[in-house]
């Protein structure tokens, strides 16, 4: 089956200071097939504005290599420690910025869209996303970083929203009767 979407690439990010998860995941004849994946790392011995520096040219670097159409985020999700989220905020801003300067669609989904577009259960685990992952990229070549699993499983939630869209844009209208 061929959809309108045909050939798209997604690239999925899942930022963070220290490491960086991507993700790049294409259709092609209706089937998804991962292109690349990774971790982009910056070294904790220096400073904060510096990190998000080296974070900003790796990821023009692998928007200019990959020239996504769209790329996909997780929506933040606030933990108790405030200065990881901040961090991990910064570090968002940063690839955010770098997928509209490459002009790459961006769209963001909650946790729960993800664990459900990918496994069928918003409660989903780690290991239930990865094998799903798996599955669903028909490879059993997957990094072991969390963060690169959490970016391909945004990047395929973005390919099945798209799909659904799809299919409720050609369902007929239906008709509210009131009794």
């Amino acid at each position: 089956m061929v959809t309108g979407n045909d050939g798209l690439l997604v690239l999925g990010i899942d930022p963070g200071l220290a490491d960086t998860g991507y993700g790049a995941v294409r259709r092609q004849n209706g089937r998804l097939f991962l292109v690349t994946c990774g971790t982009v790392k910056t070294p904790a011995n220096i400073s904060e504005p510096k990190r998000l520096g080296l974070l900003a040219e790796q990821l023009r670097a692998l928007m200019a290599e990959l020239r996504p159409q769209a790329a996909a985020f997780e929506e933040l999700f606030f933990s108790k420690n405030v200065r990881t989220a901040m961090a991990v905020g910064q570090a968002r801003g940063v690839a955010l910025l770098s997928a509209v300067e490459a002009g790459a669609a961006v769209h963001e989904y909650t946790p729960n869209q993800v664990k459900l577009s990918v496994t069928g259960y918003g409660g989903a685990t780690k290991g239930q996303m990865l094998k799903m992952v798996q599955s669903l990229l028909a490879t059993r070549e997957l990094p072991r970083s969390d963060d690169a699993i959490d970016a391909l499983a945004v990047a395929i939630c973005h390919h099945h929203s798209g799909r659904l869209r799809m299919v409720i844009s050609r369902a007929p209208a239906q008709t509210l009767v009131r009794r």
